[in-house]
């Protein structure tokens, strides 16, 4: 049962002052923010939702006051869940912080439990809510804003063809042995239908051995052998692509022959093959098309994960790394450091289409468009330039892109456009910081939705350790 807070506990606060335990002036600033009754109620939201009576049955949960807390200082430092357990095991002030008081830390585990009960609608709900409390405090004013793009990458390792045809293959072969064992349950003589639980991994292995020892062949016999691996690694996919959905077939008639925990479990694997298929006759399509038939594959048409597919191919010009693999994230930053919106895009949107929206967002967050508005050359377009002009911005700062007149070039000498591209710069240095503290670092989280999750988060964290480090300088 989902329960509010545990009540105060005096002894622990006599305790703790006995112990001249007090909490760092960030922390104490982080406390007034997240006393916020509207901040509590839009956690415990989601929490309640976790089972259909989580409000009024069930063994007491850890509180939502203690999660809320515990949750926000691990993303406020970068923690990960097992930090946080220990800090809130060994650390007096983190319990004083989280109001713990004297009782039983939660598992890493039931930690990592509710924080995915989190919905990215709720943190961006969140992120709005610590806006406004920026503003309320004159941490902000939103009277400058700049946007950029940053990639948040995706936690798959580096997805060369040969690499995702064996994963396709090992998922398959996985799934198909876990269904041997629930065929045999229901008393099936699984000898008779053997091929469907075949585990081809062996057989990938030699192929991809083949494929090491030849792919810096010079000779044409090195790459024929080269050649001829790929063909036989990919009729070994197509192979385990029929097995699939063979085993499909057999596991769709076996819920009326078992008991009802077993059929939960056919019904798990089932649509797990139901998931995994169509994503390996990608891979076998874009590796004919790219290896075989030598095909040029645009970058949109790509699967370059089996398990994270929404991860887009994005080209950044950075030494020692041309393409990132994971999602572009836009980031508007307004004056005080706070980052009022973002947006996780799909694909890789070319920036100057994402300019219209971030004036958009910041008038509706602060309810008119800033003084100043300044971003890089990638955002330029004189459609942009005019909107932003149009909405009431007074000095707009976008460099042009390409070729530029003698007008433009002396338009974009004068002071004030200095100036702006100095504020500008700034957003740089942020990213820099937000990343380095592992706020928006390499995504952990599986899924698209988990990785929103993430970037939420990741911003919410930031915004909150912004507003505390400022309100305690004052």
């Amino acid at each position: 049962m989902v329960v509010d807070r545990y009540a105060v506990d005096p002894s622990f606060a006599e305790w703790s002052r006995r112990l001249g335990i007090v909490l760092t002036p960030e922390l104490e600033e982080l406390d007034k923010l997240l006393d916020d009754v509207e901040l509590f109620d839009l956690f415990k939201r989601d929490f309640q939702e976790r089972y259909p009576n989580s409000l009024s049955t069930g063994r007491y949960s850890t509180p939502v006051e203690v999660l809320v807390r515990g949750l926000t200082l691990k993303h406020a430092q970068g923690w990960s869940f097992e930090e946080l357990e220990e800090a809130l095991r060994n650390n007096v002030m983190v319990r004083k912080f989280c109001r713990l008081y004297f009782h039983k830390a939660p598992d890493d585990t039931v930690l990592i439990r509710w924080d995915n009960e989190l919905k990215p609608s709720t943190l961006e709900a969140l992120n709005g809510r610590v806006v406004e409390a920026a503003r309320r405090l004159k941490v902000t004013r939103g009277r400058k804003l700049r946007t950029d793009t940053t990639v948040v990458e995706t936690h798959i390792h580096y997805p060369s063809d040969s690499s995702l045809l064996a994963d396709g293959v090992r998922v398959i072969s996985r799934l198909a042995k876990r269904a041997k064992h629930l065929v045999g349950q229901i008393g099936e003589d699984v000898e008779d239908i053997k091929p469907l639980f075949r585990d081809r991994m062996g057989a990938v292995k030699r192929r991809i051995k083949i494929l090491l020892e030849s792919s810096k062949a010079k000779a044409e016999a090195g790459k024929a052998r080269f050649r001829k691996a790929y063909i036989e690694l990919v009729d070994i996919a197509k192979a385990s692509v029929n097995q699939a959905q063979e085993l499909i077939g057999v596991l769709n008639e076996m819920p009326s022959r078992v008991s009802a925990p077993v059929a939960e479990q056919v019904e798990r694997v089932s649509e797990q093959l139901r998931v995994f298929y169509p994503r390996v006759q990608q891979v076998i399509t874009q590796t004919i098309r790219r290896v075989i038939d030598h095909q040029v594959v645009p970058a949109a048409e790509k699967l370059v994960s089996l398990f994270e597919p929404h991860t887009a191919i994005i080209p950044k010009e950075k030494a020692g790394q041309a393409v990132q693999f994971g999602r572009k994230v836009k980031l508007d930053e307004v004056d005080g450091g706070i980052i009022s919106h973002y947006t996780v895009e799909a694909g890789n949107p070319h920036d100057s289409t994402l300019f219209p929206d971030s004036l958009d967002a910041h008038r509706e967050r602060f309810e008119k468009p800033p003084d100043l508005a300044a971003t890089d050359r990638g955002f330029w377009s004189a459609d942009n330039e005019k909107k932003a002009l149009e909405a009431g911005v007074k000095q707009v700062v976008i460099p042009k892109s390409g070729r530029r007149s003698k007008e433009r070039i002396a338009y974009e000498h004068q002071p004030w456009f200095r100036k702006g591209l100095r504020f500008r710069a700034g957003i740089e240095g942020r990213i820099h910081v937000v990343k380095h503290n592992q706020l928006l670092d390499r995504c952990l989280n599986h899924t698209e939705v988990g990785f929103e999750r993430w970037v939420g988060w990741g911003i919410l964290g930031a915004n909150l350790r912004k507003i505390a480090q400022t309100q305690a300088k004052k």
